[in-house]
Formats: C-alpha cells, sequence, structure tokens
C-alpha cells in the first residue's frame, strides 16, 4: 500500500476511533433528537440555510465514514425540516455521502484484493457491466440490506463512481420517504423497530422484487421484437422439444442429456458421428503420437538398458493402426448407440428456416422438416486455411485430409506452432520424415510461460525438428515437381523444399449452410452467445467449438449440460455456463498440461501470485521409467494454499493435472493435496512433493526454533 494510501486510511481510521471514543453516537441517538426536537425545529426556522447546509455535512460524513446513525438522522431531518425539505436533504446528501464511501473503499482497498482474488473480480466486473446498476437499484429499493456494505462492496468493483450515485439516489428514494414522514410523528415513536412494521417490510421486499419482474417483461418484449418476423410462422403444436445440429462431443452429449430426461430430441449429422475428435482430432492424433513414441524409445533402447533395438517402420501400416483405433470406438458414438438411448438420429444436412423450424435434406436428396421448441448449434469448427499466395497449385494436408495419407512425406513443412503442429510435428519427426516448422511468432505454444515454450522446442529439436519462430509465410511455389514455401525474416527471404505441407494454424467456426446469416443470428468469429449459451433468439442456443470460447472436446462436453438444460427448462431457471476452471494439455513428449492461470497471464492480468515448482527429474517412479524430465509449478495466492493455476511438463501430465482441476473446482487447497495419501511409487507423487515444497516454504520459522528450544530443554 502506498504511502499515500496509508495516511489517508489512518485518518479514517482515527475519525471513526474518535467517534467512539468521545461517545458521539449519543447525538445521533433517538432520545437526544426527541429531547432537542423543539430546539433543532426553532434554530431551523430562524436560519434554514445554516442549519440545512450543516445538517447536510454531518449526514454525509456519518454515511462516508459507515457510522452508525444515518436512520436516526433521516427521522430527525422529518423532524425538523418537514416532509418536503427533509427528504430533498436527506436524498442528496444518503447519496452523495454513499457515493464517497464507495470512492474510499475502492481507493483504499481494491488494489489489494485485485491482487488476491483478481480473477474472481474480473468476473464480478463483467457482471457489474452488464447489468450493475440493475442489481443496485434492486438492493437500494430493500431498506433491510445493510447501507454501509453496499457501499463498500461496490467500491470494489468497477461500477462508474456516477452510476453509482445517480441509481442509489433514485433507488433509496421510497426508504428515505418512509423514514422522513415517520421522522414528521417522532413523538409518536419509541424504537426504530416500530417504523418498519411487517406489513411495510413485505411493501418494501415486493418493491425489491419489481425490478426484477420488471426485467423479465422487458426480455419478454424484446423476445417478441426478436420474433416479430417470424409470428406468423410459429407453429402451434411442435415435433420435437430439442433439435440438435452437429454430432460432435457438444451434440452428442446434449441430445443425450435431452433424452435421459424425457425430451423428444432429434440429432442431425451431415457427415461422421463422433465429429471431428473421433474421427479427424483427438483420438487419432493420439493413435498416432502413441507409435511415435514407440520408435522413438526403441530408437533410444539403451536408455532402458538394451543396448540396440531396431524397428522397421511401414508408414502405411501406422495409418491403418490409426484407422483401426477410430473404427472401434466409433460404437461409442454410433446412431445405433444414441438410437437406443432414446435419441432420434438424422443422417442430412440442417437448415434453420424459422426459430422453430429445421430442414433436414437426407442423403437421398428428401427431406424432412421439424417444428421444434428449442434449437442447438453443434456443428464444430474446422482446420483454417490461411490465404497464401499459391498454396492451392502446391496442394496441402491439414487436420481433417492427414489421415488419408498412406505414403509417408520425407519433407514435411508444418505451418503453426500452435499444440496441433506441434503434437503432428513431433510425431511425424519421431517416424522418420524430415520436419519443418514455421512460426509466425517469436515462439511456439504462445499461450504457455516462455520456459514452457523453450522446453517443448528443445524436445521438439531432440527428436529432428527444425523450427523456425519469427518466420511468415509469404508463398508457395511450384517449378516442375519441386514444391517450396517462401518464408520471410527480418527481411530475409528463404525458401524451403517440401514434399507435403500441412496447415495447423487454427480452426474457424462451422457457420455457413445453416441458415444462421437467413434467419438473423448474430455471428462473428462464432455464434455469438451469452452467458446462457442463447443466440439473440433465446431458444436458439449453441455450444462447443462453434460457440467458443475455448475449442477443447471436454470444454464443449461441459457446455452441453448447460445448453440442454436451458433448452428444456429456461423458461423456468437458466444457469450461465462455468469457464472458472478449464483445463488443457499438448501432448507433445513430455506433455504440457494447465489449469487456470500461468505467470505470463498472471502478470499481464497484475494478479498477485506466489510461485511453488517441483522437479520431477526428483521423482522416484519418473526416475525408475527414465522419464525423469519436466516439473510442476502451482501458482497460489500469497500466503495462502488457494490455487490460482498449474501447469504440469513431463509424462503424463494431462493426468497428472486432473487432481489440481478437482481441487480448483471444489475449493481445496495444497494442504489437503499434501494430506492426501498418493500411491508409492506413482508419477502422481509430483503433486503431494509439490504441495510438500509449498508447505517447506511457509512453514511457521519462529515458532519451530521455540520448538527446537523445548526440545533441547527436555533432553538437558
Amino acid at each position: 500500500m502506498s504511502k499515500k494510501k496509508m495516511i489517508i486510511l489512518a485518518l479514517l481510521v482515527a475519525l471513526i476511533v474518535a467517534f467512539f471514543a468521545f461517545d458521539l453516537g449519543r447525538f445521533l441517538s433517538l432520545d437526544y433528537i426527541k429531547s432537542r426536537q423543539a430546539e433543532f425545529t426553532a434554530l431551523a426556522g430562524e436560519k434554514p440555510l445554516l442549519v440545512g447546509g450543516a445538517f447536510f455535512a454531518v449526514y454525509v460524513a456519518v454515511c462516508a465514514l459507515s457510522l452508525p446513525g444515518a436512520a436516526i438522522m433521516t427521522l430527525a431531518a422529518g423532524a425538523i425540516f418537514g416532509l418536503g425539505w427533509g427528504t430533498l436533504i436527506v436524498s442528496f446528501a444518503s447519496a452523495v455521502g454513499a457515493t464517497l464511501a464507495l470512492l474510499a473503499s475502492r481507493y483504499i482497498l481494491r488494489e489489494g484484493v485485485q491482487s488476491k482474488f483478481g480473477a474472481r473480480l474480473a468476473d464480478i466486473d463483467k457482471g457489474i457491466e452488464r447489468e450493475g446498476a440493475f442489481y443496485l437499484f434492486t438492493l437500494r429499493l430493500v431498506p433491510i440490506f445493510p447501507f454501509f456494505i453496499i457501499n463498500l462492496l461496490m467500491g470494489l468493483t468497477k461500477m462508474k463512481a456516477w452510476t453509482f450515485y445517480w441509481v442509489s439516489q433514485i433507488g433509496m428514494l421510497a426508504g428515505t420517504l418512509v423514514y422522513v414522514n415517520a421522522g414528521t410523528q417522532l413523538a409518536k415513536i419509541s424504537s426504530l423497530q416500530g417504523i418498519l412494521s411487517p406489513g411495510l417490510i413485505g411493501s418494501f421486499v415486493l418493491l425489491g422484487v419489481f425490478p426484477l419482474v420488471a426485467k423479465k417483461i422487458v426480455d419478454a418484449i424484446k423476445a417478441r421484437k426478436v420474433y416479430a418476423k417470424w409470428a406468423h410462422v410459429k407453429p402451434k403444436s411442435f415435433d420435437r422439444n430439442l433439435v440438435v445440429i452437429g454430432a460432435g462431443a457438444a451434440g452428442l452429449v446434449t441430445s443425450y442429456i435431452a433424452a435421459v430426461v424425457k425430451a423428444k430430441v432429434t440429432l442431425v449429422e451431415a457427415h461422421k458421428m463422433g465429429g471431428d475428435c473421433l474421427n479427424y482430432g483427438c483420438v487419432p492424433s493420439k493413435a498416432l503420437i502413441k507409435t511415435a513414441t514407440l520408435a522413438r524409445q526403441i530408437r533410444h533402447s539403451q536408455d532402458y538398458g538394451i543396448a540396440k533395438a531396431s524397428a522397421e517402420i511401414h508408414f502405411a501400416d501406422v495409418m491403418e493402426r490409426i484407422a483401426h483405433v477410430v473404427r472401434e470406438i466409433e460404437p461409442h458414438d454410433s446412431v445405433e448407440r444414441y438410437t437406443g438411448l432414446g435419441v432420434d438420429v438424422a443422417i442430412g444436412r440442417a437448415k434453420i428456416t424459422s426459430p422453430w423450424h429445421v430442414e433436414i435434406t437426407k442423403e437421398d436428396g428428401s427431406k424432412q422438416t421439424l417444428a421444434t421448441k428449442s434449437i442447438v448449434i453443434a456443428t464444430g469448427a474446422a482446420p483454417f486455411v490461411p490465404p497464401l499466395p499459391g498454396l492451392e497449385d502446391v496442394g496441402y494436408l491439414t487436420s481433417d485430409t492427414l489421415w488419408g495419407l498412406r505414403e509417408q512425406p520425407k519433407r514435411l513443412v508444418v505451418l503453426g506452432g500452435g499444440p496441433i503442429g506441434c503434437e503432428l510435428a513431433q510425431s511425424f519427426a519421431r517416424l522418420g520424415s524430415q520436419v519443418t516448422q514455421i512460426e509466425m511468432l517469436p515462439r511456439i505454444m504462445i499461450r504457455e510461460d516462455e520456459e514452457v515454450s523453450a522446453y517443448a522446442k528443445q524436445a521438439l529439436e531432440a527428436d529432428g525438428v527444425t523450427i523456425l519462430t519469427g518466420h511468415k509465410a509469404l508463398r508457395c511455389e511450384k517449378r516442375g515437381d519441386v514444391k517450396t514455401i517462401v518464408v520471410e525474416s527480418n527481411g530475409k527471404e528463404t525458401s524451403i523444399e517440401f514434399d507435403a505441407l500441412l496447415c495447423a494454424v487454427g480452426r474457424s467456426a462451422r457457420l455457413k449452410g445453416f441458415g444462421l446469416e437467413e434467419l438473423g443470428i448474430t455471428v462473428n468469429r462464432t455464434v455469438q452467445v451469452n452467458e446462457y449459451l442463447e443466440t439473440n433468439f433465446p431458444n436458439i442456443l449453441a455450444a462447443g467449438d462453434v460457440a467458443g470460447p475455448y475449442q477443447f472436446t471436454h470444454t464443449a462436453a461441459h457446455q452441453a449440460w448447460y445448453a440442454a438444460v436451458n433448452a428444456l427448462f429456461g423458461f423456468a431457471k437458466k444457469f450461465k455456463a462455468d469457464y472458472s476452471v478449464i483445463p488443457w494439455a499438448t501432448f507433445i513428449d513430455p506433455e504440457v498440461a494447465r489449469v487456470g492461470l500461468n505467470e505470463q497471464e498472471a502478470k499481464e492480468k497484475k494478479i498477485a501470485y506466489e510461485v511453488t515448482r517441483y522437479g520431477i527429474d526428483d521423482l522416484d517412479r519418473a526416475i525408475a521409467d527414465s522419464a525423469a524430465h519436466g516439473w510442476v509449478k502451482v501458482l497460489t495466492v500469497p500466503g495462502k494454499d488457494t490455487i490460482l493455476g498449474v501447469t504440469i511438463v513431463g509424462v503424463h501430465a494431462g493426468d497428472l493435472l486432473a487432481e489440481y482441476v478437482l481441487a480448483m473446482k471444489h475449493g481445496l487447497g495444497l494442504n489437503k493435496i499434501l494430506g492426501t495419501i498418493h500411491t508409492y511409487p506413482t508419477l502422481a507423487e509430483a503433486n503431494k512433493y509439490a504441495a510438500g515444497e509449498w508447505k517447506r516454504a511457509h512453514q511457521p520459522v519462529k515458532l519451530l526454533e521455540w520448538v527446537g528450544k523445548f526440545h533441547a530443554w527436555r533432553r538437558a
């Protein structure tokens, strides 16, 4: 805390202490006001401006310092100045004083709270930005909520002071009128409890509920406006409760949940059940990584005490194994399985023709139109192909088309340094391809900490990948059978020859051909949804890659619950999608897994943190497995064991991360992990040892010194 803040805080504390030390509260008691009422009233009649101004100033000070007595002063205003002037003075004084309290709280406390609870505070600030004024107004209407607590808590948010002021003044007006009016009959009041009768409290509660009801009415009016163009086609009855478009992770889980709660649901898929994850992404890539890892282990057999080992790799067989793995898992996502679960599965192309109609064009060209109460768009994403001159001439692969290869490219160029590019570059290099990876940014895996990026680069280069960071792809060229890509770095152009080019520069949401634009659904790079996953049409929702903000299979499945429940039961209760604890992993060797904040994000968001680090090179099981490399890095709230984020680099990092995901989700700290028995010898012990490192750094040194002296005394 700065010196200036310390001085202001000390001054405020001194004023509050003086108030209680000198028993100034006796002047703000009901008995005192009643005993001096006639005197004050006469004085106000003689010098209205002076008395009114002094009363205003004292009221502002009481509110600003959060002192007890505001309610008594409101009664006094009615007794001294009458209903009209009393209400006017109190209305402005209370709003000004509350705003000063807000500003003091913000200036003195927010920075410290931000440093400890930055991530949570950011979410609150987003909510305040959207609907803060509305909720503040609701709180102000109900005087049973402590006046000063609202002021101080709002000071910790980013609500604008002017917004806080005018909302407070309007919102407190009803309560002010009640108290000032009661003050005009001060002689009849024996206690504050007598002012708010049960009936009056009930009236205030109803008054507080009114904005919520009004909001529902406003939302209904807005929805009616959105649907106005389509009102004439709204059916009187519906064929389905829900139609889900897309049978990837989000679509499968959404339709399954709908079937479990006995809704009538149709799942429409135009291509392959299981979506990208099963057919082109997670499953085939992990099968490839497994084979590539085995090839690497054979090549380095001496690490395991085997002097010499060799393997003959037939690339076509490798790719056939991958195809077999996909076929093995296919039944989990098949039409037959989901039909058995109660889902009506339609293979065909879906197009939304109205907010309640989905047209399905079957493979034979026939069409079927379903009337449905709700729709969930789960169309996923596709590899993004950059507009690179000459790319079409030389030909290219993506993470979708790669799996059709049966001849291994001798020279492979991978465009992109993200997770997909890194995983595939390392795998092909381990299988024997000469791989060059091109990344425009200064480092690969840019979302991770610099040390993680550097370690990943070192690991890929050790497997033979040539990594060119800070290189921008300019164009592709083809001369005869020779294919090249031209890149530029520091003003110098370089040509790189290749046999195959893999574009791995990201994925873009599938938005075309589903009737979204014709219907007027708001889209940008993704379908734009609110916190309930609703589009601008409340009965049309989106989940998974097409909705963002994450493009992970597990996030898509996570969103699916919210999409299904809000689509089917949103008329009664809606649930905001929770992204507070999202894990992810990059399956290079060693794996990189993360949940929550890493250091670079914490610094960007100015969130205070402590770092605890445990080197896996010290772990018994890792040493036994000849995998003693990597680390566990935990970010915690300074001085506490509360976990802000974890990054793990090492073998099976993605599996090890699960314990931290559970801990963060349920508010468990490192002490709980330290107190949990972990089987020996396992890699999971790394989590316990990381917690032990934190405990060692936070041991009570002074106390232990005294304990040592105690033991020495006992020995004597």
